[in-house]
């Protein structure tokens, strides 16, 4: 990426966080297939979490004030992604889109903090009420 950089500026490095956060939003896609969208909202992103998984992050449901939060306890990419934080906002925007709504991105790996949290707001009728972490890996 320095290389990228290099020759290209910091708008090549945009442009190949963003080609990599759409490669893994399809793969993710292919994943959870069609189906998924006829989910709960909370019953979506724990689709969501456990398609993460098999990409190597490790995720994590929790509970949230507003909606539940995903916590990724891995990041293939968090040596890179700290000297390119880049790939942490493009990886952010794929996973609003994936789920069609906001997401807030609390803390990353690539910022020194101990997992990377993403907040996914819900509606009041479809907040979690159990105050246990779920694990989505085994």
């Amino acid at each position: 990426l320095a290389f990228v950089e290099q020759v290209g500026g910091s708008d090549a490095i945009v442009a190949f966080a963003e080609s990599q956060a759409h490669a893994l939003e399809a793969r993710l896609r292919a994943i959870l297939g069609d189906d998924w969208r006829h989910a709960s909202d909370v019953e979506q992103v724990r689709a969501f979490a456990t398609a993460l998984d098999q990409f190597g992050f490790a995720t994590s449901v929790d509970p949230a004030p507003t909606g539940v939060q995903v916590c990724q306890h891995h990041c293939p990419v968090a040596h890179v992604a700290g000297q390119y934080p880049q790939l942490c906002e493009a990886e952010t925007e794929a996973f609003a889109r994936l789920l069609g709504r906001h997401v807030q991105r609390l803390a990353t790996i690539a910022h020194g903090d101990g997992v990377c949290t993403t907040v996914i707001p819900l509606t009041s009728s479809t907040l979690p009420v159990s105050p246990t972490t779920e694990r989505t890996s085994a």
